[in-house]
């Protein structure tokens, strides 16, 4: 049902409904259209099987890449002193198909002295040792075992040429013997009295045990895989294996191959893919390249061979794991996630910060600026190789490593993903990658943001969409990632990619301004990934809350698990700057926080309330200087600290089963993330974490806060209790109480004023037990709250008495 979703939603809009339908429509075209081409998803999700550089068995390298604007291509590299000659692509369709498709072939070279193999299709194995070929199998006795083996007596018949039985049948009918006029032809029977007469002279051939089909079209339709009538023939043929098992027999090992070859492109090599086009010779990192260098010290930038030896390769140790209730995400970045001045890799990330990220209590890591990019600034999401981890952090088995050892401590690995745009450096990145300005991206003022300087992807190309959906799946295979969170979809979902006057207003989402193909290419990346990978999980990052982000996709939504609610973290950086502390409202913010708790990801701030010029809450709520004395009996200390961990709490507490913190935000990091750039003459200075200052102050009392809250969750999965039930809003005593589940959660926003006695309403009598408290010492509280008040009961007028001093909650 493409309207499904509005019905439930309440939405009655009928021109966005005919949108719906429409795009629908055009879904099923696109459907079509790609399995056209690539059968079903998975084959259209599997491009990386193919594309990129792959060992075949049979001695050599094949490598694979789109470029339909290009007339000539080859490979350069250190593996033949960067020849654009020596190794390109052969003409027509040995070389390149219709779709731009270009296939060259490394032969591996034979060692001085050694003959080429017998048998063209000689086949090896590049991991093991030995193989059964080694044992001196012969190709004849194969083919002679073969004709023993799988064909039965009678089933495999000689013919001299391919035109035999046919000339015995124009013989038979036009020859000297045949009928001469029509009275000696005769009537000819239908098909199937033909048919039985002919199987009626079959019977008496004891000899022939041939497999017995016995089809008569009646119209009815059969399963072309499951045609023999015979259950006898029928058992016998599916025991048999295919032909191909006796060719596997001649494989031989690896030891047999670095004998005879010397590998064509050897681990570790450098390369470029070369290209002619009518603008002229052109040289690119290959699209599909895993493993790149795109900065290299004032040298062009390159595609790194990726084939490590046996001994070398990264065991997988640990499978997936599984994550009941809440997701509770720790947002880092691995290049700033150390305390020294300079950019982290993977194994510092590994050994030092995914053992805090389970100590805080989280169950997943998501990671910024995974994904190969020449520029640092960026943070990563001007992406340049999108098939390629960041190879300043490490290299494929270091993030390989990463990820295992995070599954080994529970942990689920997401990933942010930048499929909006594309970076545009030509050198390194997809921008005129074959020397048209229309291969990946829209041509003109449409391929390009308008603001950020990167290109945008053309979905409604079938060759971006294979490109695009195969780079999801590819992650999730080669590095087993959990999921991923799609970044700025208002920059792909809008042709002003974002930057209009937005209102809301139902219109807004389906006017002229919108872009169809990329909303069809996100029901296409869900499907496939909720298809072929049941326990993904996707996350929408938009700004502007497309209706339906978290719909199934056979409701017409859109088919995330999650959306994240941008507008927190917003409002309480408005709150902060903009708002004194006494006039703060309680109903603004409360329907900040549950506009619509569905399915939301709630987070105090991410990454971007603290990067390039903005402040960190952090910095902005507590006073740099007064936290470095780290005195608890300050006032303004205590106000502030008490300031961020309610907005902690109710952020948390009024989440749609998902929390996300950035790296640092945890105990309060006093100052902004800004990475090096011209504007800091290329410091560090903030580019990195004081991780010494978990131990200190605040920062401790902060931490510990933020560690119980997680604890709280992973024990009661209060986070995954259902919708809340607010109780009390008021603006005047700046008080909020709101229930989920058995928990009633009381806060108390009011900066002066403490209160005794304060009344809420509940929605069950009876006792209620006070498990987490802000004003605890240990959170760098007074501790105003004894033990023998930890216990309430409700009066007969149904009401909880409770006790709330300044920036509290009990």
């Amino acid at each position: 049902d493409p309207v499904g979703f509005l019905v439930k939603t309440g939405v009655s809009d009928r021109a966005f409904a005919q949108f719906l339908r429409d795009r629908h429509k055009a879904l099923k075209d696109r459907r079509w259209e790609l399995y056209s081409r690539f059968i079903d998803l998975k084959e259209g999700s599997s491009g990386y099987e193919l594309l990129g550089m792959h060992r075949h068995r049979q001695h050599r390298v094949d490598f694979m890449d789109w470029a339909p604007g290009a007339r000539y291509c080859s490979l350069i590299g250190d593996f033949n002193q960067w020849s654009a000659t020596e190794n390109c692509a052969r003409e027509g369709h040995l070389g390149h198909d219709d779709f731009g498709y270009w296939f060259v072939i490394l032969e591996d070279k034979l060692r001085e002295g050694q003959e080429p193999d017998e048998y063209f299709f000689q086949e090896y194995n590049y991991v093991d040792d030995y193989d059964k070929g080694d044992n001196g199998v012969d190709a004849k006795d194969l083919i002679r075992r073969m004709n023993e083996e799988y064909w039965e007596p009678g089933e495999v018949t000689s013919r001299k040429s391919r035109w035999e039985t046919v000339a015995k049948l124009y013989e038979q009918m036009f020859g000297p013997n045949g009928p001469q006029t029509e009275e000696e032809l005769g009537e000819i029977p239908d098909a199937e009295t033909r048919y039985k007469n002919w199987k009626a002279t079959q019977k008496d051939e004891s000899s022939s045990s041939s497999p017995s089909y016995d089809i008569i079209d009646t119209g009815q339709e059969f399963d072309i895989f499951n045609v023999v009538t015979d259950r006898a023939s029928f058992e016998k043929f599916q025991a048999k294996a295919t032909p191909l098992a006796y060719w596997v027999e001649m494989r031989k090992g690896r030891k047999a191959w670095i004998e005879k070859y010397v590998p064509a492109i050897s681990h570790k090599d450098k390369y470029r893919i070369y290209f002619n086009t009518p603008d002229g010779a052109l040289e690119r990192v290959p699209a599909w390249a895993t493993y790149v260098l795109p900065d290299a010290e004032g040298m062009q930038s390159y595609a790194v061979h990726w084939e490590p030896p046996p001994e070398e390769i990264y065991k997988w140790r640990f499978g997936r794991p599984k994550v009941k209730g809440s997701l509770r995400i720790y947002e880092c970045h691995v290049g700033i996630s150390g305390s020294e001045q300079k950019i982290s890799s993977f194994q510092e990330f590994t050994s030092n910060v995914l053992p805090h990220i389970k100590n805080a209590g989280y169950n997943a890591v998501q990671i910024i600026g995974v994904l190969e990019h020449k520029d640092y600034s960026s943070v990563g999401y001007k992406v340049t190789n999108y098939f390629a981890v960041s190879s300043r952090f490490g290299t494929p088995d270091d993030f390989k490593k990463l990820v295992d050892e995070a599954h080994g401590l529970g942990l689920l690995v997401l990933i942010d993903i930048v499929h909006s745009y594309a970076s545009a450096d030509e050198m390194v990145g997809l921008s005129l990658f074959d020397g048209s300005n229309d291969c990946y991206f829209h041509s003109g003022k449409r391929g390009h943001h308008k603001y950020w300087g990167t290109r945008m992807f053309k979905y409604d190309d079938v060759d971006v969409l294979h490109f695009l959906l195969s780079n999801l799946s590819w992650w999730v295979t080669e590095y087993k990632i959990d999921g991923f969170q799609f970044h700025s979809l208002s920059s792909m979902l809008y042709t002003h990619n974002g930057f209009s006057t937005f209102t809301g207003a139902i219109e807004e989402y389906c006017n002229q301004y919108v872009d169809k193909d990329a909303l069809i290419y996100l029901i296409l990346a869900n499907e496939m990934l909720h298809e072929l990978h049941p326990d993904i999980i996707t996350i929408a990052e938009d700004a502007t809350y497309y209706p339906g982000l978290c719909e199934p996709t056979t409701q017409g939504g859109l088919g995330f698990d999650y959306w994240a609610n941008l507008s927190i973290p917003e409002m309480w950086l408005w709150h902060l700057e903009n708002v004194p502390e006494r006039e703060w409202s309680m109903n603004k913010i409360m329907k900040v926080l549950i506009s619509s708790n569905h399915h939301m990801l709630s987070y105090v701030e991410n990454h971007n309330q603290s990067i390039s010029g903005r402040k960190s809450f952090a910095e902005i709520i507590l006073n740099t200087g007064m936290c470095s004395s780290g005195s608890v009996d300050d006032d303004l200390i205590f106000k502030a600290s008490s300031l961020l961990k309610i907005i902690k709490l109710i952020t948390f507490t009024t989440s749609g089963g998902a929390y996300l913190n950035f790296m640092g935000n945890e105990f309060a990091h006093p100052k902004r993330v800004e990475f090096p750039m011209s504007s800091n003459e290329y410091s560090f200075h903030l580019a990195c974490r004081q991780w010494e200052l978990l131990d200190k102050g605040v920062h401790k009392h902060i931490f510990n806060f933020d560690k119980d809250i997680m604890s709280l969750d992973e024990n009661e999965r209060v986070t995954s209790r259902g919708s809340l039930n607010v109780h009390h809003c008021d603006d005047t005593n700046m008080v909020i109480s709101f229930t989920r589940g058995p928990f009633l959660f009381v806060f108390n926003f009011n900066p002066e004023v403490p209160y005794q006695l304060y009344r809420v309403g509940v929605d069950e009598a009876g006792e209620y037990q006070l498990i987490l408290n802000t004003d605890e010492t240990k959170y760098g509280g007074r501790g105003e709250l004894k033990s023998s008040q930890y216990m309430k009961k409700t009066s007969d007028r149904r009401e909880l008495m409770a006790v709330a001093t300044p920036w509290n909650w009990h």
